[in-house]
């Protein structure tokens, strides 16, 4: 019966499409460590396309641009297209005000990489300032990185200036976050066993420490609306944090092993984490159930397979906007495209080393970066939401889990707005 399950779900699974990849320039010294891509991001305007392609190297994109290459638009060409990203100085010339492809040198090696965009008339949460080194304004893109030092440093991604350096980190930055309320709040997560906000309106100066991992922090990530973070590293944890107070409301209790990645659905309502437990869990991050475990080794593990070394670790996941749509890197050569209401995935594509994912703003593409500097893109299955799904997802943006609790509704209409239904 096991078997003709299996049987059942495989063929279920089509192969997603690849439409692309973007590569870096081979020497002798790139087969040493160093040339890992440990993180790409979308621009959230979806202007650029950054990653972090080895060698304290970061190089970034404009994203119109390249999907244009990977689609043969305007061409003959059929199937994926293999770009070589070179120093892009030499190149045609762009018009003024035009997303143009360049590189930074971090000066070191980078582990962590995000997109931030102010709001002018979003206030800096310090108080009695009177002057200010910089003035952003409503243009404003910046890129912050992670390094292997421990610094932090800010950059204007229309110039490549570096504007801020922060050092307060005693070990490498493996991630960081900015608010999406535009407030250019940063928070960076860290080996040194902490993470620290940054309010960049007031010229980086650290807001606070948040303490309570008792090993390394791998990934962390704001809700929707900025007022949670949540967490994640070794020793199985995951830590969800009030961001209006900078405490801890509770720890989510359900892995076997180091967690290293986690992000929210769009609409706040359910949060995904990756361990190397070989599962994905989606929890109500409201009141800290588990609402789905997707799982990447059939039967499952015992606990203590999964709290050891296997070939199945899921080195990150990445929440489409559709709020649909899940996808992991598995240590197994497989990236997976699942979506929230099905156990088994939609689609899989092979994928050699895969370190990080992310989807573009508009959630039609998969960026997934590996250990030799590359990037690769997929096509993300596509499907028409239902009327009821967008409406859980206006409805959820707004109310939390408890006040969907209360409402006078039918019990069925109740769970499916709270997600019980998964």
């Amino acid at each position: 019966v096991l078997l003709q399950h299996c049987v059942i779900n495989q063929s279920d699974i089509c192969k997603a499409k690849f439409i692309g990849e973007l590569l870096v320039p081979v020497a002798p010294f790139d087969q040493k460590s160093g040339r890992e891509t440990w993180t790409v991001a979308f621009a959230p305007d979806g202007s650029y396309f950054a990653w972090s392609q080895g060698h304290r190297i970061v190089t970034l994109v404009p994203w119109s641009k390249c999907l244009k290459n990977f689609v043969g638009e305007g061409s003959t060409g059929v199937g994926p297209q293999r770009l070589s990203r070179q120093n892009s100085e030499g190149g045609t010339v762009v018009p003024v005000g035009d997303p143009r492809e360049h590189t930074i040198d971090c000066g070191d090696i980078v582990w962590g990489l995000a997109f931030g965009s102010s709001v002018p008339e979003k206030q800096s949460r310090c108080v009695n300032i009177e002057w200010h080194r910089f003035k952003f304004g409503q243009d404003q893109l910046l890129l912050a990185t992670g390094l292997n030092n421990g610094r932090v440093k800010i950059w204007d991604v229309y110039t490549g200036k570096l504007l801020l350096n922060l050092m307060d980190h005693t070990d490498i930055v493996r991630d960081l976050t900015f608010a999406p309320d535009g407030s250019l709040m940063l928070v960076s997560a860290s080996r040194d066993k902490t993470l620290r906000v940054w309010d960049l309106k007031d010229d980086g100066n650290m807001v606070k420490v948040l303490r309570g991992h008792q090993n390394w922090v791998y990934c962390c990530a704001f809700s929707p609306d900025s007022s949670v973070l949540c967490s994640v590293g070794a020793s199985k944890s995951v830590f969800l944090w009030d961001m209006d107070k900078y405490s801890l409301i509770r720890k989510l209790e359900g892995h076997h092993n180091d967690v290293v990645s986690c992000e929210f659905s769009p609409d706040g309502a359910l949060l995904a984490t990756a361990s190397y437990d070989t599962r994905v869990i989606i929890w109500d991050p409201h009141v800290g159930t588990v609402l789905l475990e997707l799982a990447h080794l059939f039967p499952p593990p015992s606990p203590i397979f999964a709290g050891g070394a296997n070939d199945r670790w899921v080195r990150s996941v990445a929440f489409c906007h559709d709020g649909r749509h899940i996808a992991s890197i598995t240590d197994d050569r497989m990236v997976r495209f699942w979506t929230i209401d099905e156990k088994s995935p939609k689609a899989i594509a092979p994928l050699i080393n895969g370190l990080c994912c992310a989807f573009s703003i508009d959630g039609s593409v998969l960026a997934a970066g590996s250990r030799d500097g590359s990037v690769h893109f997929w096509a993300c299955p596509k499907g028409i939401a239902s009327l009821q799904h967008l409406c859980r997802m206006a409805l959820r943006r707004v109310m939390s889990t408890q006040q969907v609790q209360t409402l006078p509704i039918p019990p069925r209409i109740r769970s499916y707005l709270s997600y019980q239904d998964l």
